[in-house]
């Protein structure tokens, strides 16, 4: 997962080289994530995206979108702090988890494709078999991805009803938003998709360390 990742975004020039480990793009999320996948038929890896559910009795310090460079801007980082302080609150008012979603890459062949919208989806399925998740996405511009996933249901993170405004990321070189989304209200339109990604989620395989595995058995 991590070398089909780490391939397209440096073809896509979000990344160099110089930024892989053994051809890998690894982040320390990674580790404490669900990843979901998709394949092609003969078991390549096609898409890839990334679950991260955050314990929210302590959480706040360590959530990704802090590093963001947004977060870092005079004007917009305090708002963006106060935002993500209101739905985490929200998250603890209804006992559930919050949620970092990213990661996402896909290949050229699944972009624009229906598979492309089962992935991201997938992400409300998964929130919903947990038991409900308050999520929150930063997503990238290019390809369109952070239009897709605002048909699917996201929406921009807001501060005093003023939404929280695209930026630039050095990093990844790329225009990016931070969407917020609630498992339970997809887009109406995707509900019955949700429906069958959740029952298809409770069939498929599950691969883990074995740290992973006691860890979820006991």
């Amino acid at each position: 997962m991590q070398r089909f990742r780490g391939q397209v975004y440096l073809k896509d020039g979000a990344i160099k080289q110089s930024d892989l480990i053994d051809g890998r793009h690894v982040v320390e999320a990674d580790d404490d994530s669900w990843h979901l996948l998709v394949h092609d038929e003969d078991g390549t890896i096609a898409g890839c995206i990334r679950y991260q559910a955050h314990d929210v009795r302590n959480l706040f310090s360590r959530l990704s979108v802090f590093s963001t460079a947004i977060a870092a801007c005079p004007q917009w980082g305090p708002a963006l702090k106060q935002a993500v302080h209101s739905e985490v609150t929200t998250a603890k008012s209804l006992n559930l988890p919050f949620v970092e979603v990213g990661g996402w890459a896909l290949a050229e062949h699944v972009r624009g494709t229906s598979e492309a919208l089962r992935l991201g989806l997938a992400a409300y399925s998964l929130g919903q078999l947990m038991g409900g998740a308050v999520g929150m996405s930063t997503a990238t511009r290019r390809h369109c991805s952070s239009s897709i996933l605002r048909r699917m249901g996201g929406e921009s993170l807001k501060y005093a009803g003023v939404p929280i405004p695209a930026y630039y990321d050095p990093q990844y070189e790329c225009e990016m938003e931070i969407l917020r989304f609630y498992s339970w209200s997809p887009n109406p339109r995707y509900t019955l998709w949700v429906d069958e990604i959740r029952q298809s989620l409770q069939q498929i395989p599950v691969i883990g360390s074995t740290a992973w595995a006691l860890a979820a058995a006991g």
